[in-house]
C-alpha cells in the first residue's frame, strides 16, 4: 500500500458479506481490489489509485480470480497483459480448445 490508508465508510456498500472496520489494506489487497473493480465507481477507482500503487493494483488483477469478464478485459488492456498472465481466466469457456 503507498500509504496508510483507511478503506472509506461510504465504500460499505461493495463490502456487504465482510465487517469493514476487520479489512487489514496490506493483508487483504486483492480481495480489497478485486471487489472494488468490479463492484466500484470512479469514487473507489480514484481512492485505489491513492491507496495503491500501479504494480500493486497490475498484481491484483493478475492474481485476482474473481474478477468478471469485463472487468478484466478492460485491466488486462490497461496493464498490456496476456489473458494466460491473468488468474481470472484460468480454465475458463475461452480457453476450451486447450483442454483437447
Amino acid at each position: 500500500m503507498s500509504k496508510q490508508a483507511e478503506i472509506p465508510s461510504a465504500f460499505s456498500p461493495f463490502f456487504w458479506d465482510v465487517h469493514l472496520h476487520e479489512l487489514d489494506g496490506n493483508r487483504h489487497r486483492i480481495f480489497i481490489i478485486e471487489r472494488l473493480l468490479n463492484e466500484g465507481d470512479h469514487h473507489t477507482l480514484r481512492w485505489l489509485f491513492e491507496a495503491y500503487t500501479e504494480e500493486e493494483l497490475r498484481e491484483a488483477v493478475m492474481t485476482a480470480r474473481g474478477l468478471n469478464r469485463k472487468t478484466a478485459r478492460y485491466w488486462q488492456h490497461y496493464f498490456g497483459l496476456r489473458e494466460e498472465e491473468m488468474r481470472c481466466f484460468g480454465m475458463s469457456s475461452t480457453n476450451i480448445a486447450n483442454l483437447y
